[in-house]
């Protein structure tokens, strides 16, 4: 028990999981027998679930919304890597650089733009969630590369290696574990920003206009269990990419130790 409350300790699995599951009960059951006036019941949040699973298509937006994640999610991902990757040679460093900074523009006046360029509510959607996802894997990916210190591209060097080898060896090889890890904590924003764009373009659906309906008629217990439902859809997701890291790039995890 004590290593729960030290500082920089690293508890057992099993404790810890004991942990989680203790906390998470107790909140279970501080909502379910006091309530906050603010919030719908647990009950309530419940029987508004079954509803939007039964009635409203739940899973259906749900899985029309994921699946327009995961491709723009794919995209986004090429384009970061080979804007990130292009920072080697000078010539482009303006360009992620530009890119990087470009996170700072809004959504919202980005769509009319978006919307003169593609010709259908679908490639609207994709291109706003492929810029914004882009711009924050770009800052993201090219913070790992500049991790790379000198003594590995010397060592690298050393082995007989030309400049693109020695990048291709200690950049691209070496580090798409961070890469992957880097994508597993922006896949996040294509989340927040999805349900903007699903309100905007509403003739495909998704779980964003589901969640603005149920919030328009203020029907509070229904949005609640749909930002529970995103919540653990998303930590689903997260960890997923966990597993994808310890199958493919065990080795990460000894630095991790």
């Amino acid at each position: 028990m004590k290593s729960l409350f030290a500082p920089n300790a690293q508890p057992a699995r099993l404790v810890f999981t004991t942990m989680v599951i203790g906390q998470a009960s107790i909140l279970l059951l501080l909502w379910l027998f006091y309530p906050m006036q603010l919030f719908p019941s647990l009950g309530e949040v419940v029987r508004s679930l079954g509803d939007l699973i039964t009635t409203q298509g739940l899973i259906q937006e749900l899985w029309a919304s994921m699946t327009t994640a995961i491709e723009a999610l794919a995209v986004a991902t090429v384009l970061a890597l080979a804007i990130s990757y292009l920072t080697a040679l000078p010539f482009f460093r303006p360009i992620a650089y530009a890119a990087s900074k470009m996170r700072y523009l809004t959504l919202t006046g980005l769509t009319f733009f978006m919307a003169l360029m593609v010709s259908s509510g679908h490639q609207v959607k994709l291109s706003v969630l492929i810029f914004g996802a882009t711009v924050y894997l770009v800052t993201g990916m090219t913070s790992v590369i500049l991790t790379t210190t000198q003594e590995e591209m010397d060592h690298a060097r050393t082995l007989g290696m030309s400049e693109w080898r020695s990048f291709y060896e200690v950049v691209v090889l070496g580090k798409l574990d961070e890469m992957l890890e880097v994508v597993r904590q922006n896949f996040a924003i294509i989340w927040t920003m999805i349900t903007l764009v699903e309100t905007l373009y509403q003739s495909e659906g998704g779980i964003g206009l589901l969640l603005y309906k149920q919030n328009r008629y203020l029907h509070l217990d229904g949005v609640l269990a749909i930002q529970l439902v995103i919540l653990a859809t998303g930590a689903a997701q997260d960890y997923v990419f966990v597993l994808l890291r310890r199958v493919f790039f065990p080795y990460s995890a000894l630095g991790a130790a």
